[in-house]
């Protein structure tokens, strides 16, 4: 569960300058958080990168940067969803379902290995933002949005 997303695919500094920065409602997070933690789940929370850039898993110069920015994801959605939602005022948060670990040769994404982890996975991760999301309607507190 990203806490915040580092901003490296530039789609999101079309709504906001890069200074701002790409966070979750806190709110949301913690009731998607209680959700996985009712249903003994393990899972982490940390920074994601975000990128526009494909096949990046052989770039080892782009690789090594990864690391010193020390994210526990790279994707290509979190950091913008998170600034156009910050923009509208509008509640965001992610639960990703990590399905490649491609900062090795061996964890990059194959056909059988997508297959597997959406096999094993993706029911239940539905399941979970489904359940996150019929919570909040019924028992959240309106998450509110300041303009400073």
């Amino acid at each position: 569960m990203p806490i915040g997303a580092i901003r490296g695919e530039g789609t999101s500094d079309d709504y906001l300058p890069a200074k701002v920065p790409a966070l979750p409602s806190f709110k949301l997070h913690k009731f998607v958080s209680e959700r996985l933690v009712e249903r003994g789940l393990d899972y982490r929370t940390g920074v994601v990168y975000t990128t526009n850039r494909r096949v990046w898993e052989h770039d080892q110069a782009f690789k090594e940067q990864l690391s010193d920015f020390t994210p526990i994801a790279i994707d290509m959605e979190t950091a913008t969803l998170f600034i156009v939602g910050h923009k509208n005022e509008i509640a965001r948060g992610a639960l990703l379902l990590v399905s490649d670990k491609p900062m090795t040769p061996e964890g990059v994404k194959t056909e059988r290995s997508d297959s597997k982890v959406t096999h094993d996975w993706s029911a239940l991760h539905l399941e979970i933002g489904i359940d996150s999301l019929s919570t909040i309607g019924e028992q959240g507190e309106q998450i509110k949005h300041f303009q400073y």
